[in-house]
């Protein structure tokens, strides 16, 4: 019996779920990235979230020649090229000693990750069969990778804290061993040759103008992005802050993992139930993901500045965590689906671009607001002026969205649907 040879295509369908488990983002990393840094290097909690407020800035300027660099040198070796990057990156916050160290650490990460998020799903994309189930096939192919990577970073977020308490360089040095490995299955794609003609740098900058310019003539547009620009900016601030609470409240290293696993797994629970989340609230989804959230922050901080009972203490602050976390999980879902509501496809990538530098921008202001914060007050407090400051604005902006978002086709201004669709 004769055995037909694999085709570089169905060779990426294959591999693409292994690849994307360990490779979409870094395993037995997060969880105690924030107590190394602080405790085994001395490195101030000021210092960390100011590091932190840079990566979105060395993303939103590095998105556009990276995305060049793609295109010249192909997505199989960029992504060869990002894993390893992003191993150099982990080494750096291994060696990192002060703020300088850090920068130089996060500025690989944003080389790596930009060049992930336009690589890895394009690659896949690519290697489908171009008929009508293609982006079924997709999405199911890159589902089956993700919830893989959920379960696995579930079970490395235990074992990382665990292995920290052993040795804090243990669950370190495991994230730069599974880059390394995730560069060797890129080495094992295929490279799909695609007609489209590359764009080169001016082009990327011109459509960037192009896409704000459509984004702030639609009012239902203009004030989903600013609203999901600083909701997101919040969500990715709040990764650190939650870590420095913890420690505040002197929670063995070794428990970090297993309060991060949970609270992801819920997380993830919630994601999937997003629709009936929308379908349950429509226009008010946006209110109840933003109010709970914020609110919460606030509550963490004064639950920690009353000084009550240890364990009531403990007890309350990761409930409210389990409330950020239930957001999160949707947020992400909800807001790309209402940006691309009522849209062309040629439209949607330009939103796309806007909304990926928007947030981008949003977290490193919060960030280093943040930052600023904590050379004066503890994790718990900085948390809680965020809390505040981001009630009130989310307050103004949810009232100017009232009659803009949200709304059934029939319900907007004919010129804003005309717009969309002319677009």
């Amino acid at each position: 019996m004769e055995f037909r040879k694999e085709t570089k295509e169905e060779k990426n369908v294959r591999l693409f779920p292994i690849y994307k488990a360990i490779a979409w983002d870094l395993l037995f990393f997060y969880t105690i990235l924030f107590l190394f840094l602080t405790q085994v290097k001395g490195i101030s909690a000021a210092d960390v979230l100011l590091a932190d407020a840079v990566y979105p800035v060395f993303k939103s300027l590095l998105l556009m020649p990276l995305t060049v660099l793609i295109e010249k040198i192909g997505k199989r070796k960029s992504l060869i090229f990002a894993n390893l990057i992003n191993g150099v990156s982990v080494a750096f916050f291994m060696m990192s000693s002060n703020l300088t160290y850090l920068i130089i650490a996060q500025f690989f990460s944003a080389i790596a990750f930009d060049i992930k998020g336009v690589a890895e799903t394009n690659l896949l994309y690519d290697s489908l069969p171009k008929d009508e189930k293609r982006g079924s096939k997709f999405s199911k192919i890159d589902g089956k990778g993700g919830s893989w990577y959920y379960y696995l970073d579930a079970i490395s977020s235990v074992l990382a804290g665990f292995l920290y308490v052993f040795n804090p360089y243990i669950p370190l040095a495991l994230a730069l061993t599974i880059s390394i490995a995730s560069a060797f299955i890129a080495y094992q794609f295929g490279e799909i040759k695609t007609i489209e003609k590359p764009q080169g740098m001016r082009g990327y900058i011109k459509e960037l103008k192009v896409s704000f310019r459509y984004m702030f003539q639609s009012s239902r547009l203009k004030y989903l992005l600013i609203f999901g620009a600083m909701f997101a900016g919040l969500l990715g601030t709040l990764v650190s802050l939650r870590s420095g609470v913890l420690e505040q409240l002197d929670i063995p290293e070794q428990y970090f993992g297993v309060i991060f696993a949970v609270l992801g797994l819920i997380s993830g629970i919630a994601a999937k139930n997003q629709n009936r989340l929308h379908d349950r609230f429509h226009n008010k989804t946006l209110a109840v993901l933003s109010f709970p959230t914020a609110v919460s922050c606030i509550l963490v901080g004064l639950t920690v500045a009353l000084k009550l009972p240890y364990t009531l203490t403990v007890v309350t602050v990761l409930i409210l965590y389990m409330v950020q976390f239930i957001v999160k999980g949707p947020f992400y879902t909800l807001i790309k689906r209402y940006l691309n509501n009522f849209t062309t496809t040629s439209l949607r990538s330009k939103i796309s671009s806007c909304y990926n530098l928007s947030e981008s921008i949003a977290r490193a202001l919060i960030s280093l607001f943040a930052s600023l914060l904590l050379r004066s007050i503890d994790s718990a407090g900085t948390m809680c002026i965020i809390g505040c400051f981001l009630t009130i604005v989310l307050v103004l902006l949810l009232d100017k969205m009232e009659n803009k978002v949200g709304l059934k086709p029939e319900e907007y201004p004919k010129s804003e649907i005309e717009f969309l669709e002319i677009k």
